[in-house]
């Protein structure tokens, strides 16, 4: 979408929405205000104007080399939507003539740039789950690229697109500072130019092709390697005794930083429905200090691991003045999205033997992002112990109407697709998808 207008200042969906909805349930703004902001966050047809997971997705499969350049990020409106579908047009009877498939296109290298332009967009952490699913559906790369890859790259890679919601820009200053040719060509020392993209060149044969002039303007949208908005690793990979198969975090979308090293108290939401119920209950026990933790959103949890993650922040903080919280989730966020959140969990809550499923209120929790580091400060022993009489509880017959065990049950034997499901959806840290669909084959 082209950006919106409201006294003078730009909007756009949906960073902006979420940070006006947000000063709404703090009091900051009145129903007359928040109503007339409404009218200007959608104001042209298009997909979120910032950095989402629908532009990153683009700016990503521009990266894998199945797409033009310039189809990343022109707007909806423009003309230049019309180039793009001529150009995907002869790049599709050009490969189909040539019988290039994406399986022969696509390589480790393809996918190591695809991680490289993520951290370097500061890209909705979405992109992680899809492209991890795409990974294990190649034969040929299967286990190569994994959730450790993405840590690895970003310890190298830094943030150089100034877009909402890391930075202040949006999608429309992207594509006019020259967009995904000005931003691999600025990446170039850090890409794997010798990848092979959907039009029989490499990466490399295609950026020699379109030399890119730098001018003013890019060096404020798409900062140079010498200035970026932040040194590396936009997006961050946490492990410890709460994730041990590992969860992800936006770190360049954090609104209070010291929140990105912080022990909590945990203040825990059973599922999204319980959160709806509580969340801005004027007695719920809570402070600037604690952890909110929603459970029951991940692949299997909902069922279909929603974009629940972005906890608002308890009303009677929010009016108090608090902007930021950390929040943990097994869930997703959307790209548009900012603060201190840790999605992803995985093992989600939903498995027996999952430590996040044991969490209590008022167990403390350390995030502590520069060791990459997830813990539930509790003792080991205690840690097995909750785990062993959960599993319990769930293998039995006796939990109950509506209780923890016979809902557990319910998804042992559902039928249908619902059923199907929930038995064969992997975790996050391999894609959310069917095993039987990956190229391993059903567990």
């Amino acid at each position: 979408m082209m950006p919106g207008s409201y006294r003078g200042r730009r909007l756009g969906a949906c960073t902006d929405c979420r940070n006006n909805w947000a000063a709404f349930r703090a009091n900051e703004i009145d129903i007359e205000e928040i109503a007339d902001i409404n009218e200007e966050l959608c104001p042209t047809i298009g997909t979120c104007g910032v950095m989402g997971t629908a532009s990153t997705m683009a700016c990503i499969t521009a990266a894998l080399g199945l797409m033009p350049l310039r189809g990343a990020s022109a707007a909806a409106v423009s003309s230049t939507r019309l180039r793009v579908a001529e150009e995907t047009g002869v790049n599709a009877v050009a490969a189909a003539k040539a019988k290039r498939k994406p399986q022969s296109v696509l390589s480790k290298e393809s996918f190591l740039n695809a991680i490289t332009v993520l951290q370097a967009i500061g890209g909705s952490t979405n992109a992680i789950v899809h492209l991890l699913a795409i990974v294990n559906r190649h034969p040929d790369i299967a286990g190569q690229i994994t959730l450790k890859t993405f840590d690895e790259v970003g310890r190298k890679t830094p943030l150089v697109v100034d877009l909402k919601p890391s930075g202040e820009n949006y999608m429309t200053d992207f594509h006019n500072a020259g967009g995904m040719l000005a931003l691999l060509h600025t990446m170039r020392p850090l890409l794997h130019t010798s990848a092979m993209t959907i039009t029989g060149q490499t990466l490399g044969q295609t950026l020699d092709a379109a030399a890119f002039r730098t001018f003013p303007f890019s060096q404020t949208v798409i900062r140079p390697l010498s200035d970026p908005l932040h040194p590396s690793s936009s997006l961050v990979v946490l492990h410890g005794n709460l994730a041990p198969s590992g969860a992800v975090m936006k770190a360049s979308a954090s609104k209070n930083r010291a929140l990105l090293a912080h022990s909590g108290p945990a203040v825990v939401f059973a599922n999204s429905a319980d959160l709806a119920l509580r969340i801005d209950d004027p007695d719920l026990q809570v402070t600037a200090d604690s952890v909110l933790v929603l459970q029951g959103i991940g692949p299997i949890g909902n069922p279909g691991m929603p974009e629940a993650g972005l906890i608002p922040i308890p009303r009677k903080l929010a009016t108090a003045g608090v902007t930021d919280m950390l929040r943990i989730s097994d869930g997703r966020m959307s790209g548009t999205a900012g603060g201190s959140i840790v999605l992803h969990i995985s093992p989600e809550s939903a498995v027996p033997d999952s430590p996040f499923g044991i969490v209590r209120d008022g167990d403390v929790i350390t995030v502590d992002v520069e060791r990459r580091r997830l813990h539930l400060e509790i003792e080991e022993e205690e840690l097995r112990a909750r785990i062993e009489a959960r599993k319990g509880r769930l293998s039995s017959e006796g939990g109950g109407e509506g209780g923890e065990a016979s809902v557990w049950t319910d998804r042992v034997r559902r039928r249908g697709y619902r059923g199907l499901y929930e038995r064969t959806v992997l975790q996050a840290h391999e894609g959310a998808d069917f095993d039987f669909l990956t190229a391993a084959g059903p567990r």
